[in-house]
């Protein structure tokens, strides 16, 4: 029994080396990334048995990611789809220090995980965990996603689960409006919300400071807690009408991608562990500071180099 299940999609990262342009390179680095997987494997490096459900490629490149996903000791459940069409997503970062900036290049679309339904994937491990986690990401892949996401936050919750979700946001897969109409009728079923401040401004037309925020998504849908993540500002939580603030860690900016992955999964390993909110807030914290020095997209890193981040206090601030 895993104490933390995610749900979503995973894709194979291809990098030039060092900051090689991609028109010029004749060779890639491999990497495994996905926003889901990626909380999986943070919060399974700091304590947290983590399983990853999705849907892959029978194939090579679906096994690359089962394998590489399995050597940091988080359980993989998949379909397998071993149709003609069945096809991995991967996509293309070339790393950029200023003035030039970094690029992507998505190539998922009719990804296998695109076509997952609940009733294909094993459900009944949600009663068993402890928490449920997804992200914005998900629905916006597909509709059969859209309902699949729906029914397995209903699922979660229904048998007693804790489930969380982060907003994530991207431009590229569907605008503000979109999202804002799938993912406000996904709420009455999230218990735990994350979202960038600015996602909270764009996508659900949000207004005022943090706090105020906050309280009026609080009061708007339930939630048991909602985390807002501020960029170079840090984080702000609200828990039981209590509001806590947490500044950020010193860091490189060396490797950036999953940053914010990397929070979620250091919060949720003292959250779901029934720490208070200032300890998950700082684990959060440092566990994003970490990430920005490891390549790759995951937070590689262990329980000791976080508690050497928050130098043995909570930094965090209540009112």
């Amino acid at each position: 029994m895993s104490d933390l299940v995610t749900f979503g999609e995973t894709m194979l990262r291809l990098s030039p080396p060092d900051e090689e342009r991609l028109e010029l390179a004749d060779q890639y680095d491999v990497n495994v990334a996905g926003a889901e997987s990626n909380v999986a494997v943070a919060a399974q490096r700091l304590g947290v048995d983590s399983a990853w459900l999705s849907k892959l490629p029978d194939s090579p490149v679906g096994r690359k990611v089962v394998g590489d996903l399995r050597s940091h000791g988080i359980a993989v459940d998949v379909v397998w789809d071993d149709s003609p069409e069945a096809r991995q997503g991967t996509y293309y970062f070339e790393r950029g220090r200023p003035p030039r900036g970094s690029e992507v290049i998505y190539d998922r679309a009719h990804a296998s995980v695109t076509t997952a339904t609940a009733d294909e994937l094993p459900t009944a491990v949600l009663a068993e965990a402890d928490c449920f986690h997804t992200t914005g990401i998900t629905p916006a892949l597909s509709e059969t996603l859209a309902a699949t996401t729906a029914e397995l936050l209903r699922l979660a919750q229904s048998a007693g689960t804790t489930t969380s979700f982060d907003v994530n946001f991207r431009s590229n897969l569907w605008s503000p409006a979109a999202a804002k109409d799938v993912l406000t009728d996904l709420f009455p079923d999230i218990d735990l919300l994350v979202v960038a401040e600015r996602d909270a401004r764009v996508v659900l037309d949000a207004e005022g400071d943090a706090e105020t925020i906050a309280r009026e998504l609080d009061e708007a849908y339930g939630f048991e807690a909602v985390v807002l993540t501020r960029g170079s500002d840090g984080a702000l939580a609200l828990a039981d009408g209590e509001v806590f603030t947490q500044p950020t860690y010193e860091a490189a900016d060396a490797y950036p991608v999953g940053t914010g992955d990397s929070f979620v999964g250091g919060f949720l390993s003292r959250y779901l562990d029934g720490e208070p909110v200032p300890e998950a807030l700082a684990w959060g914290a440092a566990t994003a500071a970490l990430k920005r020095s490891v390549p790759g997209d995951m937070a590689t890193v262990s329980p000791a180099e976080v508690r050497e981040v928050i130098g043995g206090t909570t930094e965090s601030l209540s009112r």
